[in-house]
């Protein structure tokens, strides 16, 4: 068996996003990350419609899904978040 018929043609995205609104951070999760922006910029998410416009800071793909929520999960954590302002120190004010 080939090595690549293993692995899922499914991307999962990890993605954060800068509120121009408020200068937040929001960091998620989707299968269809263009889908997912447009969804946020029409108001269409719950949780950041009052915190619009956004612009797309930083994603990551992932090819396992147990991979992708782990790294969300730790972003969102109190260190994942220190470290992701360190990270991004020269686009985050």
């Amino acid at each position: 068996m080939n090595e690549t018929s293993d692995v899922s043609k499914i991307r999962y995205y990890i993605y954060i996003l800068k509120s121009f609104s408020d200068n937040g951070l929001y960091i998620g999760f989707t299968t269809n990350l263009k889908n997912r922006l447009i969804d946020h910029s029409k108001g269409k998410v719950t949780s950041t419609k009052i915190r619009i416009p956004f612009k797309l800071i930083h994603y990551e793909y992932f090819i396992n899904i147990k991979d992708a929520k782990a790294r969300e999960k730790f972003l969102k954590s109190g260190f994942g978040r220190r470290q992701l302002k360190q990270f991004l120190k020269n686009t985050l004010p």
